[in-house]
């Protein structure tokens, strides 16, 4: 949830209500601003704006401040040019619409970029590559995009596998433990069926990396790491799921390729080792030919005979 959202959820008294007047009206004017200005500029006392604060759950006006600003900066930053919801219109050629949605994708992983935290991505990583096994818990479109991160993870020995079936995540969440990483996506954070495990995943020790949208959320507030999806869209007044479909599969992206850094010459001759072997395809193409030798180190140790 916005903290936006959260404000029109609160009772604030009249007083406290001129201060939500002010910040919502322009938020760059408490950006430099102290306690008193903002107080003296809506005639309250200093301590209204501490109760704003902690009515809005923070624990002073400063940690509230610094929340809010982060989150209008970033809801008034990119897309400029592209509608995330209705990236094109109905009377717009196919090739419009073609550089409309590859516009539309671009700016979904510049957004993404901007949301990465070094510190949150570090431990995420640290995580998946400690763990001796990995379990993805989603849904619906979701789903197809963990699949192909699961193969990938699969494919450098990382044991990897999303819950599928209807009604057996509960099943699979008590087949975790503390050796267990799980990634679970949701872009509102609210998904009920992955609410519903959240305590049992706990109870099994288990580490919980969530992928969400930005803002307060369950999942997010559970989990030991939280990577913010880009958050654009509306729940269902849209044409697609663009930019959250985008976005999930650019931080899968990411988390395999750091995985992999960890190991990389090993990773690299592992996979180079098996198509060498069991890849019979071939091409034409001087980009497609495997005529060359790869442009890494590989060592003899690491390729079996």
């Amino acid at each position: 949830m916005l903290l936006t959202e959260k404000i029109e959820e609160v009772s604030f008294s009249p007083a406290e209500k001129e201060v939500i007047r002010y910040i919502l009206t322009d938020y760059t004017r408490i950006e430099n601003a102290t306690v008193k200005e903002i107080a003296e500029k809506n005639y309250v006392h200093p301590s209204t704006l501490i109760r704003v604060a902690k009515k809005i759950g923070f624990h002073g006006w400063n940690d509230f401040k610094d929340a809010f600003l982060k989150e209008q900066d970033y809801l008034h930053n990119h897309f400029i040019q592209t509608d995330a919801n209705l990236p094109f219109a109905e009377n717009d050629s196919m090739l419009t619409i073609a550089q409309k949605i590859a516009s539309l994708e671009q700016e979904t992983i510049s957004d993404t970029l901007s949301l990465l935290e070094h510190h949150q991505l570090q431990k995420a990583t640290e995580l998946l590559y400690q763990s001796k096994q990995i379990k993805i818990f989603t849904s619906n479109a979701n789903l197809l995009i963990s699949q192909d991160f699961a193969l990938k993870m699969r494919r450098i020995k990382k044991q990897t596998s999303a819950a599928e079936i209807i009604g057996e995540q509960v099943y699979e969440a008590y087949s975790t433990d503390e050796n267990t990483c799980v990634l679970m996506i949701s872009y509102t954070g609210e998904n009920n069926m992955l609410k519903r495990i959240l305590p049992i995943l706990k109870q099994q020790g288990t580490t919980i990396i969530a992928l969400t949208g930005i803002g307060d959320n369950s999942l997010a507030n559970y989990a030991d790491c939280h990577l913010r999806l880009s958050t654009r869209e509306k729940l269902y007044s849209k044409i697609s799921s663009y930019t959250t479909s985008t976005s999930i599969s650019y931080l899968l992206d990411i988390l395999y390729s750091t995985v992999f850094a960890k190991n990389y010459q090993k990773n690299m001759a592992h996979l180079i080792s098996i198509g060498e072997g069991y890849d019979n395809r071939t091409s034409t193409s001087p980009v497609m030919n495997e005529n060359h030798s790869p442009k890494i180190q590989v060592t003899d140790a690491i390729i079996p005979n």
